[in-house]
């Protein structure tokens, strides 16, 4: 019997240490992630924090092997990243939420108008109780919020320039968001809905008049050919965008707590740069519509609180209607907001 018991304390003894030696090199094995997003490499800031990003996780954890495609070039259309990520046949993509908004409507809160207001705003919210709920809503439908990149922009229109509410009447706009558009269709605006991917060619064709973007998005599309007034810089805007970089929750999962805490300090890193060029863009984006004869001015105060009043009466009702989330967000959100 002792004979025996001894021979299973080896026997045993001989599996933990096979369990072991497995578990050790499975820890530190390389991971392959691939990153997608549709802006030009080099031009644009979200290209080029998405690379401090990689390049920062990387030298704390040199077993995470990141390739980026830009442009699309990994051939998933811009909206069906989110799917991709959901997925995970895709890692990684700069994906603005309100495209997700036919799976999440809670998304809205990222573009909700007359809510954050301007840089100064966003940064506010990078430790607060509304971004860990977002956060919790996001990884429950698959997808991790790796940064926050926020984005200034401002309205730009092929006809006339765009001032208090009343200036959208009759115009055909694109705003990427459906609770957004409630405030615009309720001054006269028609909708048109697409990825700032297609918005060139819809300025293009004559299909929009006007539309609602980012400051990096109205240079590195080149907008300003196609535009002859934009409304964009001063101390408000009503664009304000949170275009993350969201990693597949299937993938996150599977890293190690060193891979993970290797990201967030990379995360950290595209943020302080993200952050500095901000203004930066806004204006590059105002110099190149100059250069091209666009007319180029802010928003007064007295027309943006126009603006956020008539927010408050349209979109913010619409996005509250959507779920006891949705309502929580928003209160979140104003209560971090000091409002």
């Amino acid at each position: 019997m002792k004979l025996l018991t001894r021979r299973a304390a080896l026997s045993a003894a001989a599996v933990a240490a096979s369990s072991l030696l497995i578990a050790g090199p499975a820890s530190t094995q390389t991971v392959e992630m691939r990153a997608s997003h549709q802006w030009k490499q080099g031009t644009d800031a979200r290209d080029r924090a998405l690379r401090i990003l990689v390049d920062e996780a990387v030298k704390r954890s040199p077993d995470l092997k990141v390739r980026i495609y830009p442009g699309l070039s990994l051939n998933i259309k811009t909206v069906a990243q989110y799917d991709a990520l959901q997925s995970g046949s895709l890692d990684m993509s700069v994906y603005p939420l309100v495209y997700a908004t036919g799976k999440v409507p809670e998304y809205s809160i990222t573009i909700l108008p007359g809510t954050v207001g301007n840089l100064a705003e966003a940064a506010k919210l990078k430790k607060s109780a509304f971004r860990d709920k977002l956060q919790a809503i996001a990884n429950k439908d698959g997808v991790h919020i790796l940064t926050w990149w926020w984005t200034p922009g401002g309205f730009a229109s092929k006809t006339r320039e765009i001032a208090a509410p009343e200036t959208v009447k009759g115009l055909s706009m694109r705003a990427a968001d459906p609770i957004y558009e409630v405030m615009l269709k309720s001054v006269g605006a028609s909708i048109q809905s697409m990825p700032s991917s297609e918005v060139y060619s819809a300025m293009q064709s004559g299909v929009l008049d006007s539309l609602l973007t980012s400051a990096e998005t109205f240079v590195s599309m080149r907008l300003y050919e196609q535009a002859k007034n934009i409304t964009i810089g001063g101390d408000y805007t009503m664009f304000m965008l949170l275009q993350p970089v969201l990693v597949s929750k299937k993938t996150w999962d599977k890293l190690t707590p060193a891979q993970k805490a290797a990201l967030e300090a990379g995360a950290a890193a595209s943020e302080k740069f993200f952050d500095g060029v901000q203004d930066e863009a806004v204006k590059a984006a105002e110099e190149a519509f100059k250069k091209a004869g666009a007319k180029v001015r802010p928003l007064t105060k007295a027309e943006y609180d126009e603006w956020v009043a008539l927010a408050k009466k349209t979109s913010w009702p619409e996005f509250e209607n959507k779920s006891a989330d949705a309502k929580e967000l928003l209160k979140l959100l104003l209560t971090d907001l000091g409002r």
